[in-house]
């Protein structure tokens, strides 16, 4: 069984991209949804996240944007956080492998935003990055509630520039052309990479 590494920065698609290889039939695992659980009440970081960073759970779970106001721009906390989600994912994802395997696939998909920033590009077979115009992507992030240029330009500067991460993909989805475009570059990728391991 081979993975596929699913990455973009924020607002190019990424999400709706993954969607396309799940109706592809390629099972999909969504690091963010993991964490969003891993988060909530009952989850598994709750307990040493609160402990690393006071104030950040509220009402048995964390509460996400104090923790990102904790985290953001500051690299060293960034660090901490990562290690102790990290390895709590990877135990999860560990599940996900078992169980596709004992379903048969031949690919599985890692919907991971931060594939590169994080080393993960090193743990999988092909990358697929999802791309779309720059002002496009101002566009849709800002649309967002919540969203401020100031907040999009410290997201977007703890990420790769998407320049780089089109430069190490082995494969590039346009999501700027609109759905239809975007599924039908999808299983052009799916289907090409299938012949490679037939």
């Amino acid at each position: 069984m081979k993975v596929i590494g699913l990455t973009g920065s924020i607002g190019m698609g990424k999400s709706t991209t993954a969607a396309m290889f799940r109706e592809a039939g390629l099972p999909v695992y969504d690091a963010d949804a993991a964490v969003h659980e891993l988060y909530d009440r009952g989850g598994a970081a709750v307990g040493p996240v609160g402990e690393a960073f006071p104030g950040v759970v509220a009402d048995g779970r964390v509460d996400r944007e104090a923790l990102r106001q904790r985290v953001l721009g500051h690299p060293e906390e960034l660090k901490r956080l990562n290690a102790i989600v990290h390895p709590l994912v990877g135990q999860d994802r560990g599940g996900f492998m078992r169980k596709a395997q004992a379903d048969g696939a031949d690919w599985v998909v890692f919907d991971v935003p931060l594939l590169f920033e994080t080393g993960g590009h090193a743990n999988v077979d092909a990358i697929v990055v999802v791309s779309a115009p720059a002002p496009m992507q101002r566009e849709r992030v800002l649309a967002r509630p919540g969203m401020s240029p100031e907040r999009l330009d410290a997201i977007l500067a703890q990420q790769l520039a998407d320049a780089e991460k089109r430069a190490r993909a082995h494969y590039v989805v346009d999501t700027g052309q609109g759905l239809e475009a975007a599924r039908a570059q999808v299983r052009a990728i799916v289907a090409a990479l299938r012949l490679k391991t037939d």
